[in-house]
């Protein structure tokens, strides 16, 4: 045999080698129980994704997938046990699109929003509900419009908090529509759709599960939803962009995620089996039931929508002002 073609001969069984080597560890991870970090309270979008995940991830890989709900700070101090894991896969954390949106809101984090964690697929997308209490005289977003701006700085919404996805959604209708509507925090969701259900403030853009039974029972007005796209669980109601603003889209997206530099191979076992999972009907009914927009992208689409909010979300942060300190 040449020498030439025993040097590729090596090159080739090195390669094999490589490749053997790579996916008997895809196959041995896990090799213990998995804890999935969520850094918000139990009964959110979120925490419902995860348990379901986790229920389905017990199964087909063989190891237990432990949800523990570390929620407080805007989901600050469970993200950085995430982030300050072993980098084994071993620890990874669902999170939401409010870990883009903290940096804008805190002087300082312990952690890179970005570098510190890696990206493995956003599961699925909560998209917003714009909705009215009845006694506010308007039946679709143009009229609202019309009327916020005879009557500026005199329409009041609410949301579950500064830098939350539903203030976010109220400063981009504001910037886009050129109105002058008042923000009220509140201290979560719950406490802000009480008051608007008591008139007590006219508007909030509530998940759409949180805020459609209520429109339904004829006690809110629908008026649009945030996302590009209509929602399934709404079709009949238009988005933000078809009332005339066009380009206007806000939603919550729910991602798993590992501790930075996490191998590839526990990358790509991980998104394997979550992109396959959300595919399976009983799953996909279970999410889209509640409104959640399945998506299931790569890991490298995950981090562009990443960079992509810090920066828009940023800006619509430092625009209105909130802070927390």
């Amino acid at each position: 045999m040449k020498p030439e073609t025993r040097f590729v001969g090596s090159i080739l069984a090195a390669a094999v080698a490589l490749a053997a080597a790579a996916g008997a560890a895809a196959q041995s991870y896990p090799t213990r129980a998995v804890r999935v970090i969520v850094p918000y309270s139990t009964g959110t979008a979120t925490d419902t994704i995860s348990r379901l995940m986790a229920q389905k991830l017990s199964e087909s890989l063989g190891q237990q997938f432990v949800v523990e709900n570390l929620p407080g700070a805007n989901g600050i101090p469970g993200s950085d046990i995430v982030a300050k894991a072993a980098k084994d896969g071993h620890t990874l954390g669902m999170i939401a699109a409010n870990h883009v949106v903290t940096p804008a809101l805190y002087g300082k984090l312990p952690y890179d929003t970005i570098r510190d964690f890696t990206p493995v697929t956003i599961v699925g997308a909560v998209p917003f509900v714009l909705v009215a209490h009845p006694s506010l005289p308007v039946k679709s977003v143009k009229e609202l419009i019309a009327l916020a701006k005879k009557r500026p700085g005199e329409l009041f919404y609410s949301s579950a908090g500064n830098g939350s996805p539903p203030h976010l959604s109220g400063e981009l209708l504001k910037s886009m529509a050129g109105i002058d509507i008042v923000h009220v925090p509140y201290r979560g969701l719950a406490p802000g759709l009480i008051d608007l259900l008591a008139g007590q403030v006219s508007l909030m853009f509530p998940a759409i599960s949180a805020g459609l039974p209520h429109a339904r029972a004829g006690k809110l007005r629908a008026l649009a939803v945030t996302s590009l796209k209509r929602s399934p669980a709404a079709a009949d109601l238009p988005t933000m962009a078809e009332t005339g603003l066009p380009g206007y889209e806000v939603y919550s997206w729910i991602g798993l995620m590992g501790p930075g530099a996490l191998p590839r191979h526990v990358v790509s076992r991980l998104h394997g089996e979550v992109t396959r999972l959300i595919q399976v009907p009983d799953v996909r009914q279970r999410l889209t039931s509640l409104g959640i927009d399945l998506i299931g992208n790569t890991p490298e689409e995950f981090s562009r929508t990443m960079q992509t909010d810090l920066e828009k979300f940023g800006k619509l942060v430092r625009a209105s002002g909130a802070k927390i300190d």
